[in-house]
Order: C-alpha cells, then sequence, then structure tokens
C-alpha cells in the first residue's frame, strides 16, 4: 500500500505535468497565431524592373523590411499579372521590353484607381514626370537612387493608400459648387458629367474642396498626399493643379482651382 505522501507526490507530479503540457501547447498555439498574423501582415509588392542587378537588388532590400516580392521583367507580362492578382504596391520601370511603363501604368489605372504606383526611371526632365504622372503613377524616383529612399517612398505609399481607403465618411457625398463627390466609389462628377481623375489628383482636389476656401500651402498638400518622402520644394505639386485646373474647370467653363501666389492654393466656389 502506498503511504499518503507518495499519493500526494505523484498526484503533484501528474498535476505539474498537466499544466506544462497545457502551456507548452498554448505558447505553441501562441506562436502560431502571430505568426499567422504576420504573415498576413505582409505587403505584396510588384516589382516590374528589366535590369538583373537592380531587380535583385530591390528584391533583397524589400524582402529584408519583411515584404512579400513578385517580379517581372516585361511590360506585357506585368500587365497581364496586374489583372490576375492584388498588390498593395506596384514599383514600375519606365524602360522595358515589351510594353513600356506608361502604356502599363495608364492600362492599370482604366480598372484600379488606388493601388499606389511608384515609377523608376533613368530620366530626370519635367515632361518624362509629366508624363508619368498623366499615366496615374503616384511617385517618381530617378535613378541612380538610394535604397533606403525606395523603401521609405514604399511604405509613404502604402501607408497613405490604407488611410485613404478607410470607412471614414465613406456613404456620403461632398459637394462644392457644381461638383459632386462620391468617396465611396472615389468618383467625381461636375454638371452631370463624371471626370477621370487619377489617384493623387482626386486626392489634392478632395483636400482643397473639404477645406471649403482656406488656403492650403504647398507642404500642406505635399506631406498630406505623400508624407514627407517627397521635397515640398519640387514642382510636383504645380504639375498636377495643372492637370486639374485642364480636367476640372477648363472644360466646364471654370476657374474653381485658385493660386495665391507665395501661399498657397483654395477651391473658391462661384
Amino acid at each position: 500500500m502506498l503511504c499518503t505522501e507518495t499519493l500526494l507526490t505523484i498526484e503533484a507530479t501528474e498535476t505539474f505535468q498537466t499544466t506544462e503540457t497545457i502551456t507548452t501547447f498554448q505558447t505553441f498555439n501562441a506562436k502560431f497565431v502571430v505568426q499567422s498574423e504576420r504573415y498576413k501582415a505582409l505587403k505584396n509588392i510588384l516589382l516590374i524592373e528589366d535590369d538583373p542587378t537592380l531587380n535583385r537588388n530591390i528584391r533583397e532590400a524589400l524582402t529584408e523590411e519583411q515584404m512579400q516580392v513578385e517580379t517581372v521583367f516585361d511590360g506585357l507580362l506585368a500587365g497581364k499579372l496586374l489583372k490576375k492578382e492584388s498588390f498593395d504596391c506596384v514599383i514600375l520601370d519606365i524602360n522595358l521590353p515589351g510594353k513600356n511603363g506608361y502604356d502599363v501604368c495608364r492600362d492599370f489605372r482604366i480598372y484600379n484607381q488606388t493601388t499606389p504606383v511608384l515609377m523608376l526611371t533613368a530620366f530626370s526632365e519635367l515632361e518624362d514626370k509629366i508624363q508619368g504622372f498623366s499615366c496615374g503613377t503616384d511617385d517618381y524616383l530617378t535613378k541612380p537612387f538610394y535604397m533606403r529612399e525606395l523603401l521609405l517612398r514604399v511604405n509613404s505609399l502604402i501607408k497613405r493608400s490604407e488611410l485613404n481607403t478607410s470607412p471614414r465618411a465613406e456613404n456620403t457625398t461632398i459637394v462644392a459648387d457644381d461638383i459632386i463627390i462620391y468617396p465611396s466609389f472615389k468618383k467625381v462628377v461636375r454638371q452631370g458629367i463624371e471626370i477621370a481623375l487619377t489617384p493623387r489628383e482626386y486626392q489634392i482636389l478632395l483636400k482643397l474642396i473639404e477645406c471649403k476656401g482656406e488656403l492650403v500651402s504647398k507642404t500642406d498638400l505635399v506631406n498630406e498626399i505623400w508624407g514627407h518622402t517627397v521635397d515640398a520644394n519640387t514642382n510636383t505639386i504645380e504639375v498636377y493643379i495643372n492637370f486639374l485646373r485642364n480636367k476640372v474647370d477648363k472644360p466646364f467653363g471654370k476657374q474653381s482651382i485658385k493660386t495665391k501666389v507665395g501661399y498657397g492654393y483654395y477651391f473658391e466656389a462661384s
């Protein structure tokens, strides 16, 4: 017959082993959940760059930042992939075999107005940037560039995209003069005619209208839409304001988007 002390020792040991097993399982399960959530949180990037060395360097830098990267080396394949899969950001070179970056971006914007596009180019001329912005690109990076700057721009674009697609006041409409904005559809209508805007054009117009005639400085516009990755001293905003006037004002005989030299921009309802 086992003595009482021995029985208590056996029961205590069994209880400890059971508790240890449960704790180990719970720890494993928690780690699995955390890893699963981390995996789901990874940002999916499409890299379209035909230079093998640069393609590899960018892919490695993004991977080190815990991003999933899919690489493509020509424009035709990129166009097919963009229609099949969803990405958090697209990094797009201009000089691509099969189909250049301008055409890839322009075709992409026909059915996707929200995914940010960062365009890479060896050209630094203003006309090249204007062409890129008019095709729907969100940001521009001229080669050669620091990899850290590319990472900053990609992260900024993704964060801005997530903020712009958040459910804030999405079921409302915004009216200014004869313009109606439908935030849930990113749709702009003036005098009953829908106006096709790129994502950045839409954001700038929305910001100006939401400020209800108050001045918005160039620096505030840059920080609001691009974050701190774009130099406020560049002429990027002027380019977009010009695009907006050509789309939103001139065809309707209006001059709603105003400039106060040295101060900024504002929307004036007639």
